[in-house]
């Protein structure tokens, strides 16, 4: 643990100094851009930040040559970055999780974070001035696969509310997560959660309403994050603080950037959805806060997410796995 620790401090001093948000000492700009291969786990709203720094030349400015993938599932952007077909991924913390208590020899580390919590917005068929979560007891839900954090992450603000998500609802998590959306609009289940733009079409279209937000209800724990592996970190050193002070100058943009010029910004990733609904999108993140405002990711923060799945008995107790394992926050530091 020391070992790899002082290698990334070392490396990190040996590239010097340079502005937050200018490039690494080694990117120099008649170079050649640096190809770097990104596998996001799925295509939302809430990852915004990300889509800007591609789409306003942060990454290029700094040397680097994103090619962005969607992976579709957490397992799969894992897969993806431990078979080598990917450089960095976007993905949930409980991947490096499970790979750090698997026999994997190849484990991967975060490196900084994108998101502060939960994005699913929980919609309910009824307007309501006040929503009370005891109004849930006896409802069918639409929740999300068993085991994803989606689901864990609702389970806990249920459980926060005084509901037992495993025998006061029905938690209805066997739709594919394409047919969600029309199963909704086809009248199944009486509330259901889902993510940007999903939640703000609805609601313009006039088929759900607004309840509460899930990452709100539950708070501060980081949702997803950036990681690579260890050896593509060791011999990456500069693509990866490079790309830790695009993402902490991405994620301040975010924050006081009007709704409107981040849509214009990241609507390309997005064809065929209403604009309006991406502008209503992003203000509400916006407004919960859903996005960081910085890269870096807090201990606490790690731990209650861990505390979410081992309440989701996902995870055993005894094998909560050591901050200093999962997160290298070195470069997430030296960006600030």
């Amino acid at each position: 643990m020391l070992h790899r620790r002082f290698v990334v401090r070392g490396g990190l001093a040996a590239l010097g100094t340079s502005s937050v948000f200018g490039p690494i000492a080694a990117f120099g700009q008649n170079k050649p851009l640096v190809k770097v291969r990104y596998n996001e786990v799925v295509r939302s709203v809430l990852y915004a930040p990300a889509y800007a720094a591609i789409t306003k030349g942060y990454f290029k400015d700094t040397g680097l040559d994103v090619d962005l993938v969607t992976g579709g599932a957490g397992d799969k952007t894992m897969a993806a970055l431990l078979s080598g077909s990917a450089d960095i991924v976007l993905a949930g913390p409980e991947t490096a999780i499970y790979v750090l208590n698997s026999d994997s020899t190849t484990k991967a580390r975060i490196f900084c974070g994108l998101t502060s919590t939960d994005g699913f917005m929980l919609m309910g068929r009824t307007k309501v001035d006040k929503f009370d979560w005891s109004a849930l007891k006896g409802k069918n839900i639409l929740g999300f696969r068993p085991g994803s954090t989606p689901l864990l992450f609702l389970e806990e603000a249920l459980r926060m509310n005084g509901i037992n998500p495993e025998t006061d609802v029905n938690l209805v998590n066997n739709t594919a997560p394409p047919a969600r959306v029309g199963s909704w609009i086809a009248g199944q289940n009486d509330y259901g959660i889902f993510t940007e733009p999903d939640p703000a079409q609805l609601e313009l279209d006039g088929k759900a309403y607004f309840m509460a937000s899930v990452g709100g209800t539950v708070g501060f724990a980081d949702y997803t994050s950036f990681m690579a592996t260890d050896k593509y970190i060791k011999d990456n050193l500069a693509v990866v603080q490079t790309w830790t002070n695009v993402i902490y100058r991405a994620l301040k943009w975010t924050e006081t950037a009007s709704a409107t010029d981040i849509v214009a910004a990241i609507e390309g990733y997005f064809p065929g959805v209403n604009r309006q609904a991406l502008i209503n999108a992003t203000a509400r993140y916006q407004k919960l806060k859903i996005w960081k405002t910085s890269p870096v990711i807090e201990p606490k923060a790690i731990e209650r997410f861990q505390d979410i799945l081992v309440h989701g008995h996902v995870l055993d107790d005894a094998k909560r796995v050591k901050f200093s394992d999962l997160v290298l926050p070195d470069f997430a530091d030296k960006a600030k």
